[in-house]
C-alpha cells in the first residue's frame, strides 16, 4: 500500500491526472460549441438566405401594389362623384324643360315680373353710401383712399 500512496502524490501521477481532466474540460467545451453549431447548419444558412432574398425582391413589387390599390380606390371614388353630378346636371336639365321653372328663376334672378303686378325695390342707406363711393367715415371716394395708401407706401 505504501507503494500506491507514493504513486498517488507523486508528480508524474499529478500531472497526468491534470492532462485527463483538462482534456476533459476541452473535450466537453467541443462538444458545446458543435452542438451550438449544429443549430445553424449549412442548409438553414441556406434557407435565410433564399427568404432574404425573397424578401427583398418582393418589397418593391408589392409596394407598387399597395399604391396602385390606393390609386384604384381614389379613382373609384372620383368616379362616383362623377356619376353623382351627371345625375344631378340631368335632373336640372330636366328642370330647365319645364316652363313654371323658368318663370321662377327668372322672377328670383332676374326680378321680372308679370303684368299686372307691381315691383318694389328697397333700398338700404348703406348701399347708397358704397354706390357713391363714400365707404368710409371720412367722407372721401375710396380711390383718394387708394391712392393715399400707395403714397404711404412709397414713404415708407
Amino acid at each position: 500500500m505504501a507503494a500506491k500512496d507514493r504513486d498517488r502524490f507523486s508528480t508524474a501521477t499529478r500531472l497526468r491526472l491534470l492532462g485527463e481532466q483538462t482534456a476533459a474540460r476541452v473535450y466537453r467545451s467541443q462538444n458545446r460549441r458543435q452542438a451550438r453549431r449544429s443549430r445553424l447548419t449549412g442548409r438553414a444558412a441556406f434557407l435565410a438566405l433564399i427568404v432574404c432574398s425573397l424578401v427583398v425582391a418582393l418589397a418593391y413589387p408589392m409596394r407598387q401594389y399597395v399604391s396602385q390599390q390606393d390609386e384604384i380606390a381614389d379613382q373609384e371614388r372620383l368616379a362616383q362623384e362623377a356619376k353623382a353630378r351627371t345625375e344631378e346636371l340631368r335632373d336640372e336639365k330636366a328642370r330647365l324643360q319645364d316652363d313654371a321653372y323658368i318663370r321662377q328663376l327668372a322672377r328670383t334672378h332676374l326680378h321680372y315680373l308679370l303684368p299686372g303686378e307691381t315691383g318694389y325695390t328697397v333700398i338700404d342707406p348703406d348701399a347708397v353710401k358704397e354706390r357713391e363711393g363714400r365707404t368710409d367715415k371720412s367722407g372721401r371716394p375710396w380711390h383718394s383712399n387708394l391712392w393715399d395708401g400707395v403714397d404711404s407706401a412709397d414713404r415708407d
